[in-house]
């Protein structure tokens, strides 16, 4: 099954999409259902999740459309009367899909399926988790020495801090000014890391690039022009080692934050009962299955989702639920911004 997927991006027609591009899957036999999604996660990776639902229902033709997470937010309010409103939102941007549920535009749902969910992994009967996403720190094995890697916050701090400089130019983060999951970890790490600022500050004395996209830092990453990359969805990074990339992640040992895609279903989207349909199907068995091996994405109501189920694991999954909302706010977002450009824009350099 390694390279069914790819067989499957074949079958579905050209997925290589740009962020806001538009791929349709056409229904399998008569159209008697549409389903248009707004997802973060890249076409050549839902794409098996799509084809799997088709199988099980011909008839729906669905549109999905990439868009990054800052995106998927601020297009929805904007959209969301007109006539490309979506009838799924699905993004790691955890904390925007809550401000949607807390705003008043999301649809209720329960079923079996959603009755499955962990206590933190669904809010209000309106957002969901979908998939399980521990973020990492990947490097490049020819690059970093395997006794240099490494497994702590404070292990990366000493080895940004080292004489000899070995991450100076080639170490890589989110841009949380542009990447709405980037500040979302960022503001994690602010909260649990008591050596966030130190470690910031850091990254910005080795001149940290700057990346809006998981794919992008990977890409340099794998390329050798850098040597490793801080806080990124662990899942892109396996689906690159699978295909040969000289990659390897590390959990980090003192907590490993994990996202969870999350899928609301808007108000204002013109198919509901499909949009409910889809979400029963992502949150099955059968959807976990597809989205675990097909599409390289951890399940979240298998057991792995729990923390505890994870013997010498340290994650931390972040909280569905007002919480996130905190740093969302004008005011504190803005102070946030303005400490975390001083640190990573170090005067004079």
């Amino acid at each position: 099954m390694k390279y069914a997927w790819l067989l499957l991006l074949v079958m579905a027609g050209p997925v290589l999409a740009a962020p806001g591009d538009v791929q349709r899957f056409p229904a399998k036999g008569p159209a008697v259902a549409k389903l248009r999604i707004h997802g973060s996660t890249d076409i050549e990776v839902f794409a098996t999740v799509i084809a799997d639902y088709q199988r099980l229902h011909p008839g729906t033709e669905i549109l999905y459309e990439d868009v990054i997470t800052q995106d998927i937010y601020a297009r929805y309010l904007r959209d969301r009367s007109g006539p490309q409103a979506p009838d799924m939102l699905i993004s790691s941007g955890m904390d925007l899909q809550t401000k949607l549920v807390n705003d008043g535009h999301a649809l209720p749902h329960r079923s079996v399926q959603t009755d499955a969910l962990p206590a933190w992994a669904q809010w209000r009967h309106e957002a969901f988790g979908i998939s399980y996403e521990p973020v990492a720190i990947v490097y490049n094995t020819r690059t970093l020495p395997a006794a240099r890697v490494p497994h702590t916050r404070r292990q990366l701090l000493e080895l940004l801090r080292a004489p000899d400089a070995p991450l100076q130019g080639r170490v890589g983060t989110y841009d949380v000014e542009r990447s709405s999951v980037g500040y979302l970890l960022a503001t994690q790490d602010a909260q649990r890391g008591s050596i966030a600022g130190a470690l910031l500050g850091a990254l910005g004395d080795n001149a940290v690039l700057r990346e809006e996209r998981t794919g992008v830092l990977l890409d340099k990453v794998a390329s050798g022009e850098l040597s490793l990359v801080y806080n990124v969805l662990g899942s892109y990074a396996q689906a690159r080692i699978d295909g040969g990339a000289p990659l390897a992640i590390i959990e980090p040992e003192d907590y490993t934050l994990v996202v969870l895609r999350t899928a609301v279903i808007p108000r204002t989207g013109p198919h509901p009962e499909e949009a409910r349909r889809f979400l029963d199907y992502l949150l099955s068995p059968r959807g976990q299955q597809v989205l675990s091996r097909e599409a390289r994405l951890m399940p979240i109501v298998t057991g792995n989702a729990r923390s505890d189920d994870a013997p010498g694991r340290s994650r931390r999954p972040i909280q569905l639920g007002p919480g996130l909302l905190v740093y969302l706010d004008a005011l504190k977002r803005r102070q946030f911004l303005d400490a975390w450009r001083s640190s990573v824009e170090p005067a004079g350099r």
